[in-house]
This record gives C-alpha cells, structure tokens and sequence, in this order.
C-alpha cells in the first residue's frame, strides 16, 4: 500500500468521524435515548483517534506499517459502524443484534493495531 492510501483513508475517516458527529448531535438528539446517544459518541470518538493514527501512520510509511493500517482501518469499520448500526437500528426499534458480537473484534484489532507500534518503537 502507498503512502498516499494510508493519508486518504485516515483524512477520510477523520472527515467522515466529524459529519457523523455533527449528525449524532444535531440530527439524532431527538431520535435517540441518553445512553444510544453516548454509544454512538463513542464510535465516533474511536473512528477519530484511529483515523489520526492511520494519517501518522502515512507520514511515516514503511513496510511494517501496512499491518497496522489494516488493523486500524478494519477495527474502525468493525468497531465504530458496527456501534453505529446497533444504536440506529435500535433507535428503529429493530435492532441488529448480529452486530453485537463484531464491535469487539474491531476493538481487538485497535489493540493488535496499538501494540504493533510497540513492538515497532522496540
């Protein structure tokens, strides 16, 4: 993968964390309980510290950073949509349950992601 892909997904993500939050704030607020409002929050919070993870990951580009993009970039579509997806649908009141047991496996794939820059530094 290029340098290029890495910078394009993190900024697209991180574009895409603060359009879905402005639409968790303002759109959703009166569809949503206090606690799918909080739980949305948080899969925007994570796809936004993991889309600026995958940018620095771009500015620095080497082979062993093309695992890591994928742990990143595959944990933020598992994780953050897979919450998304609960919390809409739940809203709905049909509520995707298969989607439960995929938010965490992106979780683990961000700490997989986390610790293989620890073992780059080292």
């Amino acid at each position: 993968m290029t340098q290029q892909t890495f910078i394009i997904t993190g900024a697209s993500f991180g574009m895409l964390a603060i359009i879905l939050g402005a639409f968790g704030a303002h759109a959703l607020k009166k569809l949503l309980s206090e606690d799918q409002l909080k739980s949305f929050e948080t899969g925007v919070k994570y796809q936004m510290y993991h889309a600026i993870v995958l940018l620095l990951l771009g500015f620095f580009h080497n082979f062993s950073t093309t695992v890591m993009y994928l742990c990143f970039t595959i944990g933020i579509i598992l994780f953050s949509f897979s919450i998304y997806g609960l919390v809409i649908s739940d809203a709905k009141e049909k509520k995707l349950k298969f989607l439960g047991p995929i938010t965490p496996i992106g979780g683990l794939l961000f700490v997989v992601g986390w610790l293989l820059i620890i073992l780059q530094a080292i």
